[in-house]
Parts: structure tokens; sequence; C-alpha cells
């Protein structure tokens, strides 16, 4: 397979928004009786989460090798990594996550709505709901590989399949690849980017918590500060 060229990325300020939810304890905190229960709600959360288990050398696709320690947001970091879909993302299987970012906060929020969107639409849910994000900012100063402007690379951008990306990613994870910028294929011209390996992922830092308002599939959703 031939592969894209290399570019030298240097960006600052990339957006990556996770779910509030996966930021502390907070949930666990609520819905727990007492201090008892919270001990056995943190056991059972230990003994399935993906994050700690790729932490513990348990998982098929990451190791501690390869996961960040002792640097602020090192577990926001790691879980990028070791939490996975079943079918995987654009460009990363099932057994192995990355950190996927738009170099501007509109590609990010276009990118998560479309998903998140998608989760609603699959379960028929039609009622309004809110969820927030967290938006976390994060620098990168490496080359990536670079599929912009590629068409020999336009099946990797196929909106409905990610045959062809996961498997470009695949071959580039053999060469030692560091990871992937390319086109957003849901906010037209934006870009984003993947990165593969957890130690590139710099200067952590969070930033703003958006609200994504959904209200049904016959309004389009929002995000509120």
């Amino acid at each position: 397979m031939t592969l894209p060229a290399c570019v030298s990325l240097r960006v600052e300020d990339t957006h990556r928004l996770i779910p509030s939810k996966h930021s502390g304890d907070g949930v666990l905190k609520r819905i727990a009786d007492n201090d008892d229960h919270l001990e056995d709600l943190f056991a059972l959360d230990n003994a399935t989460n993906d994050r700690l288990q790729g932490e513990l050398d348990l998982l098929p696709g990451i190791g501690r090798d390869e996961l960040v320690a002792g640097i602020p947001y090192a577990s926001i970091i790691n879980a990028s990594f070791c939490h996975t879909s079943p079918e995987g993302s654009r460009f990363n299987g099932p057994d192995r996550g990355a950190w996927y970012a738009g170099l501007v906060l509109e590609t990010s929020q276009v990118e998560v709505a479309y998903h998140k969107s998608r989760q609603y639409l699959e379960i028929g849910w039609e009622k309004e709901d809110t969820v927030t994000y967290d938006d976390y900012l994060v620098n990168f100063d490496a080359d990536f590989h670079d599929i912009r402007e590629d068409a020999d690379f336009a099946a990797c951008l196929d909106p409905g399949s990610y045959y062809a990306s996961q498997g470009l990613a695949m071959e580039l994870m053999t060469t030692g690849s560091l990871g992937i910028v390319y086109p957003s294929v849901r906010a037209p011209g934006g870009t984003c980017l993947a990165c593969f390996r957890p130690a590139i992922v710099g200067n952590v830092r969070q930033s703003k918590t958006w609200s994504f308002v959904w209200r049904g599939s016959a309004v389009r959703p929002t995000w509120q500060a």
C-alpha cells in the first residue's frame, strides 16, 4: 500500500470534546446511597474500566509502556486510547483508540453533534435532552501523515464506512506513524487529526464546558456555553 506523505504539524489549542460525566467521580457520588455503597460502585467501576485495565497491561491493543503517567490529565489521555467502541472509529479499530481533535472548536462541535445525534436517532429519542462536554485543548508538534487534498485516499473519508480508513490506520501503525491529519467528514472545510501515540498529546488543558442540546430529529441540535 502506498502511504500518504508526512507533514510537520505544529498546531496549538486543538479541541477535543469529552462528555463531562467522564471527568472525576461525580456521577458515582450522585447515585450512591452512602459511603459503603460508593466504595462498592468504585470497585465495580475499577473492575470494568478499560483505562485501568490498560494501565495494568490487560488490554490487547495498548499497554502501560505506551500510556502516560505523572502529567496533568494523564487519565484523560489514556482513556482515549483504552476506551473504544465495538466498531472502532474512523482511524482506529476496536482494540485501540486514538486522540481525535479538531483544529478549531466548531469542527469538533459539528463532529460530536453528528455522532451524538446518531445515538438519539438509533433509540428513537425525540424528547429534549442536554449533555455537557468539556473542551480539552492540546498542542501538537510532530510529523503526521496527511491525506488532505490527496485523492488517492478519498475512500478513507467515506461518510458511511470506516473500512478503508481503518485499513490505512493499521498500515500506518505498523510503520510507527504518530498520527494522521485529514479533512473533517462532518464539518465541510474543517480539519481533524487522529493522534496514535499518547506521548505526543501535549500540554493538555481543560477549557470551557459546553452543553449539547437535543430537541428531537426535526430540530437542529445546538451548543450552549
